[in-house]
């Protein structure tokens, strides 16, 4: 047996590689289906999911959640997403793992030119798949907004937009509120 061998047995591709994520130097990482990327958000980006945050979070505090950009694993996949905004029960955060789409209450992407494509088909598709319930796509590359709800293993069920930058858009329950969008 050579020694390449031997000691490559056991290993899973997909543990190793998001072990290393999770491990590298600090820095923000994803993989989307298998491609490793830096997440560098410029302050546009950060601009607009502040935005959104502050006309959610004082529901999300009475929910007894928290809102950030903490990791989520997809299990089975080559995928680690960091999204932009991830809204989970704060009972969740304690012990610093990653959570999976399911335990969040709703994901918020914002694209750039870099990944609007991947944002809008890829992370779409995948969020579904792996079962969070609402994900909004805040598109600046297009200056739209689009809330997708009813996730499957086909995608979601139910779409809402894509809608203009300026008009009202409605996160239903849990949230129940409405969001402006005028100022993405």
């Amino acid at each position: 047996m050579t020694t390449a061998h031997k000691y490559g047995e056991g290993i899973d591709p997909e543990h190793a590689l998001k072990y290393a994520i999770q491990h590298h130097s600090g820095d923000r990482t994803e993989i989307v289906e298998g491609v490793i990327s830096n997440v560098t958000p410029n302050w546009d980006h950060e601009r607009t999911a502040k935005l959104v945050r502050r006309q959610i979070e004082a529901r999300v505090d009475e929910l007894g959640c928290v809102e950030g950009s903490g990791n989520l694993d997809l299990p089975g996949s080559s995928n680690w997403y960091v999204p932009g905004i991830a809204v989970v029960p704060e009972e969740l955060t304690y012990g610093g793992g990653a959570l999976v789409p399911d335990q969040t209450l709703l994901v918020v992407e914002v694209t750039s030119e870099s990944n609007a494509e991947t944002n809008r088909v890829v992370k779409r598709k995948r969020y579904a798949e792996y079962g969070a319930p609402l994900y909004l796509l805040v598109d600046r590359v297009e200056k739209t907004v689009t809330l997708f709800a009813g996730p499957g293993r086909l995608g979601y069920t139910k779409v809402d937009g894509p809608h203009p930058f300026g008009t009202p858009v409605r996160l239903p329950e849990p949230f129940g509120i409405e969001l402006d969008t005028s100022r993405l």
